[in-house]
Formats: structure tokens, C-alpha cells, sequence
């Protein structure tokens, strides 16, 4: 049996824990070198990522720059448009009634006409009939443009088309029927232009 005294136990011990310290000392430098390694690695994905981050970013400013080009031109052309159609109806209010006067100018014509032939001491019957051919004329104008006479006399009293200007007594006539009319009332098309001035039985 071998027997190892206090000195050679020491010495194996030393190179014992020298030995440990040297793995150790050597697993240190190696996980640092691994972690410079990888500090190095993040280091250069680094600025890839910064080069994406901004070309995202001028993508984005640049579609940001387009839309609001793309807002203004529609700002605009609705504006245009606008202005065009407020123009278009003040347009067509001022000249709404050109077509109506186009057709009255030629009746307008005549009653120069039967104006001019009285005052060179014309035939009275003539001009009577001449005035009365222009009235007719100038009915039929407007009968064509919608206008037409209300019917009063005889038909029974109603507030929307008639307005009593007085209550008569009769016998040819129930109660509430008009009897008498003293202006004229027009529709135009559908609607009431001037209700009819009328006399109504009491």
C-alpha cells in the first residue's frame, strides 16, 4: 500500500485547483467570446433594421403626400362644381320665362298691328274681331304652357279654388253653391296660380 505524507497530498491538490481554475479561466474567455460574437451579430442586424424602419417610413410619408394631393384636387373640383351649378340655376331663374315671352312676341306683334290700323280710323267690327282673334290667340298660348281657367259658377263653394267676397241670397241655388264670379281664378297645371274671386248663396 502506498502512502501519500501531508507534502504530496498538498502538491496534487495545488495542481488540482490550478487545473480547475484553468478550465474555468477558459470557459470565461470562451463565453465572452461567444457573447462578442453575438453582440457583434445584433450589432450588424441593427442598422438592416434601421434601413427598413426608414424606407417604411418614406413609403408611408410618400402615400401620406399623395392623399392629401388626392383630397385637394377633389376640394377643388367640388368647389368648381359648385360654382357651376350656382351659376347654372341664377342662370335659369333670370331666364326662366324666355320661352314663354318668345311665344307671347307674336301676339305681342299683333296688338301693334290692331293698335296702328284704329288709330288710321279703321273699321271698328274689324278691329272688335282683330282684338278678339289676338285673345283667343293669347289663350291659347297659355293653355299650352298649363294654364286653364277654374270653373266657378255653379259649382259648389271650396276654399281652395274660390274665395267668397260676398254671400248673396238665391233661389235658383242651394246654400254654400257659387252663384256669381267677379275675377277669374287659374290653375297652373296642378296648382291653384289665383283662386276665384266669387259670390256665394247664403
Amino acid at each position: 500500500m502506498v502512502q501519500i505524507n501531508d507534502t504530496d497530498f498538498k502538491e496534487v491538490t495545488s495542481v488540482s485547483t490550478k487545473e480547475q481554475q484553468y478550465e474555468e479561466q477558459e470557459h470565461n474567455e470562451a463565453t465572452e467570446a461567444v457573447e462578442s460574437a453575438d453582440a457583434a451579430e445584433q450589432a450588424a442586424e441593427e442598422p438592416n433594421e434601421t434601413v427598413q424602419e426608414d424606407s417604411r417610413l418614406a413609403e408611408l410619408e410618400k402615400l401620406a403626400e399623395e392623399n392629401q394631393q388626392r383630397y385637394l384636387r377633389a376640394q377643388a373640383d367640388f368647389d368648381n362644381y359648385r360654382r357651376r351649378t350656382m351659376k347654372e340655376r341664377e342662370e335659369l331663374s333670370a331666364y326662366a320665362s324666355m320661352k314663354l315671352i318668345t311665344q307671347l312676341l307674336p301676339i305681342v306683334d299683333n296688338f301693334e298691328r290692331a293698335t296702328a290700323a284704329a288709330a288710321q280710323g279703321g273699321d271698328y267690327e274689324s278691329f272688335t274681331k282683330g282684338v278678339d282673334m289676338i285673345f283667343r290667340q293669347l289663350a291659347q298660348t297659355l293653355e299650352q304652357e298649363g294654364l286653364k281657367p277654374i270653373q266657378s259658377v255653379g259649382e259648389p263653394f271650396n276654399p281652395e279654388f274660390h274665395q267668397a267676397i260676398m254671400q248673396v241670397e238665391s233661389e235658383e241655388h242651394e246654400e254654400g253653391v257659387v252663384v256669381e264670379e267677379v275675377q277669374k281664378g287659374y290653375m297652373l297645371k296642378d296648382r291653384v296660380l289665383r283662386p276665384a274671386m266669387v259670390k256665394v248663396s247664403g
